[in-house]
């Protein structure tokens, strides 16, 4: 389903890079997004950390900086890179710094970092220049970590999920890609972002963590709006319908629901 499964996989595009419309709809309503989006697992991020050569951060996508802050709260100073004026002014009131730009556009001007990291933004990078221009950024010995957290909600729940765009969409590729397993379709991100570190990276490495949340029927409903589904949803005059069924399938389920899952991650050192 599109709120599980990666979010450009909604358009079916091998190359989540060009569908810029979607990768910049996620400021519409940047406290919501903040609000709603999982943080990720500690033990991931201090593992970035560990490996890392020093404690200067580059965040490729920062958004409104909720991996930012968790690697400050970690004892990182970070900047951040964000395409959304909208994401990064929400940002910046946190306490992060952030310079706007497409990441393949934007300055170093002269800088460089100990680790370069992306949470859930990766894919939105053009592979043909991503790769290679974290590589420049890092010092000697420097990481690189993208990474992603997977929704995952247990069978019964998602089998609901996917009923509801059954229902709502039944021509639409939405519908066949609910059926599918979310820890799987990350693949093609970790594939594609491994493939760009040939040459450029060693020691490179996919580790998952598992998080685990109790959502209520509300905080699903904040996540599902913010999911690169809505818009496309909105645009086809179906979104309200998905929502609400969704919201029926909660309750049914007693109102909230335990989603235990993985975060996965693709990391690498400064060949």
């Amino acid at each position: 389903m599109p709120t599980l499964a990666p979010e450009p996989s909604s358009s079916g595009s091998a190359e989540p890079h060009r569908q810029r419309v979607m990768a910049e709809s996620f400021g519409l309503d940047a406290a919501l997004y903040d609000r709603a989006r999982p943080r990720y697992p500690d033990a991931q991020i201090e593992a970035i950390v560990a490996s890392a050569p020093g404690r200067e951060v580059l965040d490729v996508g920062c958004g409104t900086g909720i991996s930012s802050r968790q690697f400050q709260a970690a004892g990182c100073s970070v900047l951040g890179v964000e395409v959304d004026e909208r994401m990064a002014a929400y940002a910046r009131s946190t306490g992060v710094e952030v310079e706007v730009s497409a990441f393949e556009a934007w300055d170093p001007a002269g800088r460089s970092f100990d680790a370069v990291v992306a949470g859930m933004t990766w894919h939105w990078i053009d592979p043909a220049v991503g790769a290679a221009k974290a590589a420049r950024l890092l010092r000697p010995g420097g990481r690189f970590a993208a990474f992603w957290y997977v929704l995952q909600p247990p069978p019964e729940i998602g089998a609901a999920f996917a009923a509801v765009y059954r229902d709502v969409l039944p021509d639409h590729p939405a519908a066949t890609q609910a059926a599918a397993s979310p820890l799987g379709a990350y693949e093609q991100f970790l594939d594609r972002t491994a493939a760009g570190l040939d040459g450029l990276f060693t020691d490179v490495e996919r580790p998952t963590y598992p998080w685990s949340r109790t959502y209520t029927r509300d905080e699903w409903l904040d996540q599902l709006r913010t999911s690169g589904m809505a818009k496309p949803l909105a645009d086809l005059g179906k979104l309200d319908a998905v929502l609400e069924g969704t919201a029926t399938a909660i309750d049914a389920a007693g109102g909230t629901f335990t989603l235990n899952s993985l975060a996965v991650a693709l990391t690498a050192t400064r060949a």
